[in-house]
């Protein structure tokens, strides 16, 4: 589910599919009728997800461009469209340290968003992103349950977990039917 690169495909021995939890975080993002929303790449390599959720959301984008001057630091460089009053939707595929996510959002406040709603497939929050998050200028963090929370990312306000169960047992059901699992491999 949301390979970091698409390139790991080719590594499996037998057909494999990229499944997507996009659809899972976006159906929570319609939910929440966001005011004049943006979807916000946190960094240039994220530009096709973010591009494909902003179509899905019919809303605009607009791409954080930073550096890294060195390992698990960023440096929020600029910020490309604009975001001014704008329900801004951070979408990644992981969130490890929560660095990356941290800086986007508080670039985003500094640029006038009005609010910050972070998503992400694979929550691995390791060392102290938790303290990072709820210290952050993010409001939500949506992640899915890709892989198990800690308990202080359990007990954490900030951070929404939703269920990508149905997706994967949909994804099982038609391999076992011969049916087609075009539309859900579609970011």
């Amino acid at each position: 589910m949301d390979l970091h690169a698409d390139q790991i495909l080719g590594f499996f021995d037998i057909p494999t599919d990229n499944i997507y939890g996009s659809p899972v975080l976006m159906s929570e993002l319609w939910r929440k009728q966001l005011p004049n929303p943006i979807v916000v790449s946190p960094d240039v390599g994220g530009v096709v997800r973010a591009r494909a959720l902003a179509k899905q959301l019919e809303t605009g984008l607009a791409i954080i461009d930073k550096r890294r001057p060195k390992a698990n630091e960023t440096k929020v460089m600029h910020i490309i469209g604009d975001v001014s009053e704008h329900s801004c939707i951070l979408i990644d595929d992981i969130v490890d340290t929560a660095n990356t996510l941290c800086e986007a959002a508080r670039a985003l406040k500094q640029h006038g968003a009005i609010k910050v709603i972070a998503s992400c497939t694979h929550p691995v929050l390791s060392g102290a992103a938790i303290k990072r998050i709820n210290d952050s200028e993010i409001d939500e963090l949506l992640v899915t349950n890709s892989i198990p929370l800690r308990k202080d990312a359990k007990n954490c306000a900030k951070v929404k977990q939703l269920s990508v169960a149905e997706l994967f047992a949909e994804s099982i059901r038609r391999v076992a039917t011969a049916d087609s699992l075009s539309n859900l491999l579609i970011d």
